[in-house]
């Protein structure tokens, strides 16, 4: 596998507390009783006044952990500029105290397949870069939810230019229409929103749904979308402003137009899948077996087959649409492996494993039932969702470590 990290040509850094940041790379799994308390040395003093005043010191006691100051150090750099005395400090005492989880280690399978994986780091620090997207232009967009902006990389160059939206806005992800407008999901403002790129110009569109959260583009022109905490789906007329919202199953989270035009959507609250008809917006739903199951993103293959993960049990699967079976492998880190973002790539499974540090890469070939992985180079966490280009190639992001990331597929070596 080839890496290659681009950096920034300009950095601005909002003024959010260190500690802020910090919670967005420190994995919490369950409280733990008060008080708690950090092991002691060098450096214990600097992360309790930089960080436990905004964070809880059980997201430090139950970190995935670095094995060493200099993976610990690579990872504040791209959170906040410190002082290189400070910075290190808080590196070497995190290395000496958290070391890297073997629990939490993905199990990495090798194949035939060779990847190349191009990362950027984003200007703007501790914005929660996700959701990577191509514009018509060949431009990659990404929303950077915590700091309510959109912005723009020419892959060609890595220039770099970030929108400022609505404050409230906190984007979940974005999508581009036919003309290059982005259109975002304010999670934060219960709105549709449009940025014109060549005016810098927005236009809101307000929703009853209370957090709009993914939206995709249907071929009759309008922009579908879900909300999960309502337990809603939306259809807007982009040109008239028309907004219709049906209720649905609970958490409604990602979404996919399927070949026929039916648009398919992914469940994080029950064990189901739903298929809508754009036109009425009458939904069909189809019951995953295992009552746990929790389905975060999905994507249809050539063949009409939906293909899901299933985030909860640790497998990915497919639904035949035609007599409502499925069929599940397990993926290769086991139950908490946690896969989250999924994508067809030339009818082959590409997702990933979020719950793993690093984050890896699985690719999955339905015609060999065989997988193989990639640790994710900066994969603190996480990848949460994916975006295939013209050119087949894979746009994923590390929303805690700041990066848009694009793999290139390069075939069998």
């Amino acid at each position: 596998m080839m890496f290659r990290l681009h950096a920034p040509r300009a950095i601005f850094f909002p003024a959010f507390s260190f500690g802020c940041f910090l919670s967005l790379f420190l994995t919490a799994f369950t409280a733990l009783a008060q008080p708690q308390q950090l092991p002691s040395g060098e450096g214990k003093a600097l992360v309790e006044k930089l960080c436990i005043s905004c964070h809880s010191t059980s997201r430090i006691l139950n970190s995935a952990g670095f094995d060493s100051a200099g993976e610990w150090r690579a990872l504040i750099t791209s959170m906040l500029p410190l002082a290189d005395p400070q910075a290190n400090t808080i590196a070497e005492y995190l290395a000496a105290n958290f070391p890297a989880r073997e629990e939490r280690k993905p199990t990495l399978i090798s194949g035939p397949v060779e990847i190349a994986i191009e990362e950027w780091i984003a200007p703007t620090l501790g914005q929660r870069s996700r959701d990577p997207v191509e514009a018509p232009d060949g431009s990659i967009w990404w929303t950077g939810m915590w700091a309510s902006l959109t912005g723009r990389l020419d892959p060609e160059t890595g220039a770099m230019e970030e929108y400022y939206l609505p404050p409230a806005a906190r984007p979940h992800s974005i999508v581009p229409d036919a003309e290059g407008n982005i259109w975002y999901t304010g999670n934060g403002n219960a709105t549709i929103g449009k940025l014109d790129p060549d005016t810098g110009t927005i236009e809101e569109f307000p929703t009853e749904a209370r957090d709009p959260h993914t939206a995709v583009f249907h071929p009759n022109g309008n922009l579908y979308f879900t909300s999960q905490q309502a337990g809603m789906l939306g259809r807007l007329d982009p040109d008239t402003g028309a907004l219709k919202e049906v209720t649905t199953r609970a958490r409604p989270y990602g979404i996919k137009v399927g070949p026929q035009g039916r648009l398919w959507v992914a469940h994080n609250g029950t064990n189901a899948i739903s298929a809508m008809d754009p036109d009425s917006m009458e939904l069909e739903y189809f019951d995953i077996p295992n009552e746990k199951t929790r389905i975060r993103r999905l994507d249809i293959a050539s063949d009409g087959r939906v293909w899901y993960v299933n985030s909860s049990q640790g497998r990915i699967g497919v639904l035949d649409p035609e007599t409502g079976e499925t069929r599940e492998w397990p993926s290769p880190s086991g139950p908490k492996s946690h896969p989250y973002a999924l994508a067809i790539i030339d009818d082959v499974v590409w997702y990933n494993e979020s719950g793993m540090r690093p984050d890896a890469l699985v690719r999955f070939d339905p015609a060999t039932e065989k997988f193989q992985s990639w640790a994710i180079p900066s994969g603190v966490g996480i990848v949460r969702h994916v975006w295939v280009t013209r050119e087949g190639k894979l746009l994923i992001h590390q929303s805690s470590s700041n990066r848009i990331g694009r793999v290139t597929i390069q075939g069998a070596d």
